[in-house]
């Protein structure tokens, strides 16, 4: 739609006659600044409109000083000039602030000085030409703007929010998933691989989004208020989000290579702790998916921190039982006990086989601890963002009731006064 409203300033006579061939500076802006997304767009289009005014500006201001200098130091200056700006623009974009904010605007910059003062070496009425290219390069901008602010907008902000949200309901379900299998001793629920492998492999989307993130996070901060963000919504506190999900989901991973390991505990071991490992990652994933939904309802859970409690009694019920283990694993008491070499093979046995069980419940203690951060960082953005709690929402609900009640007693009351006044 966009290309399609800037070739009519090729169609129409009117129009081509007032900017001639710098029309086709319009159309080209179009096709490199539009993008999918508002912020995006937004951030192209006011590096390209920036970096373009002000290279502009300046080349016609070396071009002057370059033709007072005379015909023999006129390429020289120009010359110069070129190399010291573009050099210097070019090292300006390995520093962190100025590629995160400014880097396509840096790239514009050197491409647009160097072709006005190249070319204004040949060209008469360079400022007519630097006027109407900027005039032609406000057009395709402003083009661009009306299109992904009114039509059909897609809004960073709230691809990134959505993301985090669906992140952390895969990262809940890979753990349910993950803790199932290794505790399942039945050979039905073996077979069936679909259902299983599509939570395992949940984990695996926290781990490779973190490019995602960046990228969207960068452009959200370019977009204005929209839906349920402000402007100066805290974007950035979806990064911290992100990095403890994924440094959560690294443990899930382990977790998940206990699977496929062929060591494996006898299962008298795995039975003795698959209830409560059972009950610590549905604890676990409890947790993760009330924070799922406090970030996707942007409402304070008024139920999370007795959920992190009961995650927490699960975890010291599982260190319990890690600490009855050896009594599990001590051998009999016999009559005629054998030589020592025969005990000393029976406990390095033993040990041997409680290992991959310890080592499967020491990361669903990590994992629980993880999770314990991820609470702490989506608290922090509660308090940021500004969320709303559900309590004082079900208050405001019950608010009109109780007014009707209060008030209908007081008319019980009236009545009751008035009909002891007449006795």
């Amino acid at each position: 739609m966009a290309l399609t409203a800037v070739s009519l300033f090729y169609f129409m006579r009117p129009l081509y006659n007032g900017l001639g061939g710098n029309a086709m500076w319009a159309i080209m802006t179009v096709v490199v600044v539009l993008e999918n997304t508002v912020g995006a767009t937004i951030y192209k289009c006011s590096n390209r409109v920036f970096a373009t005014t002000l290279a502009g500006f300046l080349a016609f201001g070396v071009h002057w000083v370059a033709s007072q200098s005379g015909h023999e130091f006129e390429p020289l200056i120009t010359g110069a000039s070129v190399f010291i700006l573009a050099s210097a623009t070019t090292f300006s974009r390995f520093i962190p602030s100025v590629k995160a904010l400014f880097d396509y605007g840096a790239l514009i910059f050197i491409l647009t000085f160097s072709l006005v003062t190249v070319s204004g070496y040949r060209v008469d009425k360079l400022f007519d030409m630097a006027c109407q290219r900027i005039s032609t390069i406000l057009i395709g901008t402003c083009l661009c703007l009306l299109v992904t602010l009114f039509i059909c907008p897609i809004w960073a902000g709230e691809e990134l929010h959505i993301l985090i949200s669906r992140n952390m309901d895969k990262l809940a379900n890979s753990l349910d998933g993950c803790v199932d299998e290794h505790f399942d001793y039945n050979d039905e629920h073996k077979d069936s691989d679909k259902q299983p492998d599509k939570k395992l492999l949940g984990y695996k989307c926290v781990l490779s989004s973190k490019a995602t993130e960046e990228s969207m996070a960068k452009f959200a901060r370019w977009e204005p208020a929209h839906g349920r963000f402000s402007f100066k919504h805290p974007w950035q506190q979806y990064l911290k989000i992100g990095a403890s999900m994924r440094s959560c989901a690294c443990c899930v991973a382990a977790l998940n290579s206990c699977i496929d390991s062929e060591n494996q505990a006898p299962d008298f071991i795995k039975k003795h702790l698959s209830n409560i490992c059972l009950k610590v990652s549905s604890s676990s994933s409890s947790v993760l998916k009330e924070v799922a939904k406090t970030i996707k309802t942007m409402k304070r859970s008024s139920s999370i921190e007795f959920l992190v409690e009961e995650m927490s009694s699960a975890v010291q019920d599982l260190q319990n039982e890690i600490k009855s283990l050896p009594k599990l694993l001590s051998p009999p008491e016999v009559l005629h006990p054998e030589s020592k070499q025969t005990d000393d093979t029976t406990s390095t046995i033993h040990l041997l086989d409680v290992i991959p069980v310890v080592t499967l419940a020491s990361l669903m203690i990590e994992i629980s601890s993880r999770i314990q951060a991820i609470v702490e960082t989506v608290e922090e953005l509660a308090e940021l963002a500004e969320f709303k709690g559900e309590v004082l929402e079900k208050e405001k609900q019950n608010q009109p009731n109780i007014n009707r009640i209060v008030a209908s007693q007081l008319n019980d009351d009236q009545q009751t006064v008035k009909a002891l006044e007449r006795v």
